[in-house]
Order: C-alpha cells, then sequence, then structure tokens
C-alpha cells in the first residue's frame, strides 16, 4: 500500500480547525467509485470516512471489510464507508459522532448532482464550525466527455466548480484529443488545475489537503443556503424542507433507481435523463445479451450497470457500460442469481429497452414462466 504523504515525505497537516472535507464529483461513469477504492486502499496512518450514495456503488475490496450493518462498512485500515440515506447533514453528524477519532471526510456525490449546494450544505449549516472544506475534485471521463453531448447543466457546473479536475481514461484517448478537452475545460474554467490519470490513479497529496477550496468566495450564498436547512436536531430530514433545486444533492434520491425505474431525481428530469432498472429471477442468454449490446442499444444511453446471470455460466458477472464501452467480471455467487441491471441515459424509450431486456432471457424448456420482474 501507499502512504498519504506530502512530497517531502512527511505525513499530511493536520486540520486546524475541524475535520478537513474533501468533495468527490463528475459525470456517470467518469471513475469516481475507482478513486474512492484507491482513497480508501493508500490511506495508511489515516483513518477516513467516506460518504457515498449505496454501497452497491463502491465495491470495497473483501479483505478490507470488517464488518458490516445496514448504513456502514468498517474497513480494516480503520476507515468506514457510510451511505448517505436521506440527509448530508445527518451523516456528517453519524460521523463526527463516533467514538474513535476519524482524520478525513470524503464525499462523493452522485453523477448527475451539481456540487455546489453539497459544498453550502458545509458552509451554510452548524457544519461550517465542525468540519473544513478542503477542495472539489472533479473526475472526467476523457474518452466519453463532452458537455454539447450530455447537455447538462450539472456536468458544466461540476467543472466549474471543481478544484482539481482529474482528467481520467488518458490511456484511452490520443494526445490530441486530450489537448482539445483540457482547451474546453479551460473555457469552462479559466486557469483550471487539470491532473491526467488513468484508473484513477492519483498521488493522494495531490487531491487530499490541498488547502483549495475559496470559501470566502460561497459564504454570502451559503448563508442563504442555510436558511433551507433551519435548526439541525439529529431527527430532522432534509427532503422535509424546502431545498428548492437543491434535492438531487442533499436528499440522495438517486439511489433508490435501483428500485423503482419512475423515481428519479429533479434534476434527472431537467437535463432528460432517466433511469431504467429490470430485474429477471430467470438467466440471460449471453448470446441474445450480446445481440443486444452489438445491435440494440441505443446511443443515449451512456452508462449501465448490473448483477449478471447467465444461462452458460455459473458464475456471478458484474456488468458496466460506459459509453460505448463495457467490463464484465466474474465471481461466485453470495445468494440467489438472478439478474439486476440499471441503465441511465437521456430521452429514452422505456417500453422498448425493456422489451429488448426480457427477450434476453432464456426461454424455460415448457414455458415462459415470470421471468420479467420479481
Amino acid at each position: 500500500m501507499q502512504s498519504a504523504v506530502t512530497d517531502n515525505s512527511q505525513p499530511m497537516d493536520a486540520p486546524k480547525q475541524g475535520m478537513p472535507v474533501t468533495i468527490i464529483t463528475g459525470f456517470l461513469g467518469s471513475g469516481k467509485t475507482t478513486l474512492l477504492n484507491h482513497i480508501l486502499s493508500n490511506q495508511q496512518g489515516l483513518k477516513t470516512a467516506v460518504l457515498v450514495n449505496e454501497f452497491g456503488e463502491i465495491g470495497i475490496d473483501n479483505e478490507l471489510i470488517v464488518s458490516t450493518d445496514e448504513n456502514m462498512v468498517e474497513l480494516s485500515n480503520g476507515c468506514i464507508c457510510c451511505t448517505i440515506n436521506n440527509d448530508l447533514v445527518d451523516a456528517v453528524y453519524k460521523v463526527l459522532e463516533r467514538e474513535e477519532k476519524l482524520d478525513y471526510l470524503v464525499v462523493e456525490t452522485t453523477g448527475l448532482a451539481d456540487p455546489l449546494p453539497v459544498a453550502l450544505t458545509f458552509l451554510g449549516t452548524e457544519l461550517r464550525d465542525l468540519t473544513r472544506l478542503d477542495s472539489i475534485i472533479t473526475v472526467v471521463d476523457a474518452a466519453n466527455y463532452s458537455l454539447d453531448l450530455f447537455n447538462s447543466q450539472a456536468a458544466y457546473s461540476q467543472i466549474a466548480y471543481g478544484d482539481v479536475i482529474l482528467l481520467n481514461k488518458t490511456d484511452l484517448v490520443d494526445e490530441a484529443s486530450l489537448n482539445d478537452l483540457e482547451r474546453k475545460i479551460n473555457e469552462v474554467k479559466e486557469g483550471a488545475r487539470i491532473l491526467r490519470t488513468k484508473r484513477s490513479q492519483v498521488p493522494l497529496p495531490l487531491i487530499l489537503s490541498v488547502g483549495l477550496f475559496e470559501s470566502d468566495k460561497y459564504y454570502d450564498a451559503a448563508d442563504d443556503h442555510s436558511h433551507d436547512h433551519h435548526e439541525h436536531d439529529h431527527d430532522h430530514s432534509a427532503c422535509e424542507h424546502d431545498h428548492h433545486d437543491h434535492d438531487h444533492s442533499t436528499c440522495g434520491h438517486d439511489h433508490h433507481d435501483h428500485e423503482h425505474h419512475h423515481h428519479h431525481s429533479d434534476h434527472l428530469e431537467n437535463d432528460g435523463f432517466t433511469s431504467i432498472s429490470f430485474q429477471s429471477d430467470q438467466p440471460f442468454s449471453i448470446r441474445k445479451f450480446q445481440y443486444f449490446l452489438d445491435n440494440q442499444l441505443s446511443t443515449n444511453i451512456f452508462r449501465a450497470k448490473g448483477i449478471m446471470w447467465f444461462d452458460e455460466s455459473p458464475k456471478r458477472h458484474i456488468f458496466h457500460l460506459c459509453g460505448k464501452r463495457f467490463t464484465l467480471d466474474d465471481e461466485e455467487w453470495k445468494g440467489e442469481p438472478k439478474n439486476q441491471i440499471v441503465l441511465i441515459g437521456q430521452n429514452l424509450d422505456r417500453e422498448t429497452l425493456l422489451t429488448q431486456l426480457e427477450n434476453c432471457v432464456c426461454l424455460p424448456s415448457t414455458s415462459r414462466g415470470k421471468g420479467f420482474g420479481k
């Protein structure tokens, strides 16, 4: 493991006031989860808490896990991983109230979130006295990113508010394309600090305890934001308050997409994004699923993920698709086999996609059965 040290090989400075907080943002499939795992696996000597919208996203290595409950995973290196179930402020308090001392807090926004409301939560509530916002790290997929393609205010804001831009997956793009993308990023944020990365691998001192967030710029906006939160007393729910356009960041609605394909955040609707979920307790045919990927997958789907069960394989397959590239990794089943897949894109034809996925299910020898849904 690599120790998180500064360039002169001294440990990173302890916070002068409040627990330091790093916000990780970036569009769907950019590499945020890979970056989180990189941070958690290389934090020797530091105890870090990571707040995510759901554990399924993070894929923590099994050898790191010590114990887990409904909302928290404890790791062997002293780090913890918590879910943001309803309110970001509540989740932060759960971290701050733990008996053991934690050194650092990392918050991952959803891929479609504007990071500013998350930052303002730390500046505009009582958390400003307990935490210190260190930086906003924006992960960009060099192979798939295009402000024009996604036509998203969130994608623009992620660049505009990013203190460090990780231009990720640079091994998949030629030098000319990278230079062009850096020029476009600088048009959104002049003088942006851009780091080129592969598989989100970056020396931690370049992104943690860097002190780049200029909170003075945002205090007026933070004061306005704090009125939305009122006074927090540990039993509140941010989703019950008036958050205007900030619901998608602080309420963590996006994680419900895995359970209800009709439930998605205001920001998904604003940018034309939808999330479609499919489940089946019957296996897929590899040949049919390959045909779906090669010939039927519409270009306005740019992210998909799932747990796959194939008739031809006894393994549990982890499926990730970003743009036109996909990976399929296998492992042993821990429970009953089933298929679960989520597709995310713009202006999707839900009925057609569900029918196409249903057609990937293997037909039983006697009858179709209840292959769709569970």
